[in-house]
Order: C-alpha cells, then sequence, then structure tokens
C-alpha cells in the first residue's frame, strides 16, 4: 500500500468533518501524519499539553482506518486507581479478589477487532506496563485470577502529557514499551504555537455558544484578538472554549475588550487560580471530560469548590469560591486560627507544601479513607487521587 498523499482539499474534508478548526502549518502536519497512518494498523503515540485535543485524534485516526466499525475503547490511565488497573484493562474472575463476584472482560477483550486509546499511559504502573507490552508484541493476556491466555486483535493509541523519554531516564517508565509505543509518534501542538488560530477558534466557539443559549455571538476588539495571540494558554483549546462559553453567558454587551479578557483570564504567573477566587467570575458549567479541538463536546458538571487540581487542569473549572479558607478550616483540617497565624508569621510556604500539608492532615483526620477527605477538602476522589500520587504521599 502506498503513502497517502494529502493534498489541500483532502485535509479540509478532514477537518470539516471532524470539527477541526485551524490552518497553521503546525496543526496541519499533525492532521496530516494522522491521515497518513490511520489506514494501517501501526501503534501511535500522541503527544501534546493537557487541552490539546489528543482524543480528538484519536478517534480521528480509529474513523479513517479499517477498524472503524468495529468499537473504539477509551480509557483514561489517570482515572483508574493503581490496584484496579490489571482488572480494569485485562478483566478478571470470579473471586480473583475481594468483590469480584462475577467475571469480567477487561477493556482490551471489549475492543477486539477494534482501536484502543490509552489516555495518560504515563500513569501506568510497572507492572501492568509489562502486560500491555506483551499485547502489544503477541496479543496475549491473561485475566486477573485467571491461568488462561486469552487473545485479542487490537490497535493500541496511547497519548501522554509528559515528556516519556524522561520518565524512560527517569526509570518511571519502560524503555522497551515507549519504543514499542512510538512507532509513529505524533505531537500535537500547543494552542499559543498556532498564531490566528486562536482567533478562529474563539469565532467557533462563540458562534457555537450563541447558538446553544440563544443569543448574539460574540465579538472581538483588535485589542482583545491581540490579547489572545500574546496569552501563553496553558489550558489550551480546552481554556479558550470554557473562556469562549463564560463570556457568552455572562457578558452583557457582547463586544470583548482587552480589559474584559485580562479579568478573566488567570495572570501569566498564576500558579493555583483556587487561590484567588475572588477575582473569577460564576459560570454555569464546568469542563467535559474530554474536550474536542472544535468543541463539539459539551457536558455541564455541578460547581464544586476547589482548592487541588493539577496544574494541566487548573483551567478546567471556574467558581466562586468564596470563604474558601473558613469552609476548610470549618471541618478542622486547618489549626485554629490563632495557630495558623502565628505559622504564616514564622515561615512562608510555598503553595505546593500548603497543598500537601492539608492533603496529609485530611487523610490522618478520616484515618486514610479518600473518599472522606475529598468530600471534606471540597475536591473529587478522583482529583485527591492525581494528588497523592503528584505528591508521594503515602497512606
Amino acid at each position: 500500500m502506498k503513502p497517502q498523499r494529502i493534498t489541500p482539499d483532502l485535509l479540509q474534508e478532514v477537518k470539516r468533518r471532524f470539527g477541526i478548526v485551524g490552518n497553521s502549518p503546525a496543526i496541519n502536519g499533525a492532521l496530516a501524519k494522522a491521515i497518513q497512518v490511520a489506514p494501517t494498523d501501526l501503534t501511535v503515540l500522541l503527544q501534546g499539553e493537557s487541552g490539546v485535543g489528543k482524543e480528538v485524534f484519536a478517534r480521528l485516526i480509529h474513523n479513517l482506518s479499517k477498524r472503524r466499525h468495529k468499537p473504539y475503547v477509551a480509557v483514561n490511565c489517570a482515572a483508574i486507581p493503581e490496584g484496579t488497573m490489571d482488572s480494569e484493562l485485562f478483566g478478571h474472575e470470579k473471586g480473583a479478589f475481594t468483590g469480584a463476584v462475577e467475571s469480567r472482560k477487561g477493556y482490551f477483550e471489549y475492543a477486539d477487532g477494534g482501536t484502543i486509546f490509552l489516555d495518560e499511559v504515563s500513569e501506568m504502573p510497572f507492572e501492568t506496563q509489562a502486560k500491555l507490552l506483551r499485547v502489544l508484541e503477541t496479543g496475549e493476556f491473561m485475566r486477573v485470577g485467571s491461568s488462561q491466555t486469552r487473545r485479542t486483535d487490537v490497535r493500541v493509541i496511547a497519548a501522554s502529557n509528559k515528556d516519556l523519554e524522561k520518565l524512560v531516564d527517569q526509570g518511571k517508565f519502560r524503555e522497551d514499551l515507549y519504543y514499542r509505543l512510538s512507532v509513529v509518534p505524533i505531537r500535537i501542538p500547543p494552542l499559543r504555537e498556532r498564531g490566528e488560530d486562536i482567533i478562529l477558534l474563539f469565532r467557533k466557539f462563540a458562534g457555537d455558544f450563541a447558538d446553544k443559549y440563544g443569543i448574539e455571538p460574540l465579538e472581538l476588539t483588535p485589542d482583545a484578538e491581540e490579547f489572545l495571540l500574546q496569552y501563553p494558554w496553558p489550558g489550551n483549546v480546552r481554556q479558550l472554549k470554557h473562556l469562549v462559553e463564560q463570556l457568552t453567558v455572562l457578558l452583557p454587551d457582547r463586544i470583548v475588550t482587552r480589559r474584559i479578557l485580562e479579568e478573566n483570564l488567570p495572570k501569566r504567573n498564576d500558579i493555583l487560580p483556587a487561590l484567588r477566587s475572588q477575582e473569577l467570575l460564576p459560570i454555569v458549567s464546568a469542563s467535559p471530560h474530554s474536550a474536542s479541538i472544535m468543541g463539539t463536546t459539551n457536558q455541564s458538571i455541578d460547581m464544586l469548590p476547589v482548592l487541588f487540581r493539577m496544574y494541566n487542569d487548573i483551567q478546567e473549572i471556574k467558581g466562586v469560591l468564596a470563604d474558601l479558607w473558613e469552609q476548610v478550616r470549618s471541618k478542622s483540617i486547618l489549626p485554629p486560627p490563632e495557630q495558623q497565624q502565628q505559622e504564616e508569621d514564622d515561615e512562608v510556604i510555598p503553595i505546593e507544601e500548603m497543598e500537601k500539608r492539608l492533603i496529609i492532615k485530611a487523610l490522618k483526620k478520616f484515618n486514610g479513607r479518600r473518599r472522606d477527605a475529598a468530600k471534606a477538602l471540597g475536591i473529587s476522589e478522583r482529583t485527591l487521587y492525581r494528588k497523592i500520587k503528584e505528591y508521594n504521599i503515602e497512606i
């Protein structure tokens, strides 16, 4: 099979079909590579920051492949607790562990004949990495609690917002698995590298949300366009989408100026926007689990008070967090005001260290019960789990 010739007309056709906005060389190059590799069964590694649209590319590759009529299974490895990773991916037999009341297929069995998308593959435990390598090389695996070898015919597309090569050098990711996953690496550019695409995306989102809410679309002033092009966009396309939705709902005047953008976007050197909650406007909905480049997915969740958020996700939730410290203190997680004031007078504690201390206090208070600790901290159990891993907190 000869490599497919990528013409401008073909690029535009694929963009229309999958809702991809932009004409920058960076996004066109990534898209052209995805189109070329799609008809094959080669393993693909999608690399890029959080919010750039890696799952959109994974679906694109699947839908342009010969497996398009077979299952497509997306797995967020970061959302699966380490102890259940093998069971989720490869299934388990009845009685394999406490709570295994019946046999269960894993994702690799469900995806047989199709494609499995392993998002945040860098979060996969070392032992599971060895089992994944075996599947990639032989197509064989065993359910947890079984000695029977099973086979599956699955194409693997992996994604990571971390540099896997560095993780290999640090001994945190298997070198053999890295080379097996990165047969065809595709780098999806961050929004700040896409130039005028930022303006096109803003206008597209503005039109989409105007139709959704039945109001006039937003318009940008020239100074606002200049600001959008200069802003670093740490949350990438996902951050831009949520900004447009927020302004669409809350802005009485449909004209967006530079000043409005400055008031509703975190300062460039901000680390944890949740700690400056008074500056944020209330919003109607938070972000979806996976946002497409065009923003065609829109899944709202209730507003939650947020204190901790991984830095790649800090733009996903913008809400009113007034009296956050008082809410946490009322649950007896922080020390008494007098003691806290004395500590503040004695030392300046980095934000990361304060987060870690609060998590440890909460876990101690609830004897390691993550659900209760997360509820007391006002965050999701998944976010707490990720923070525990990030700070290497032992329970």
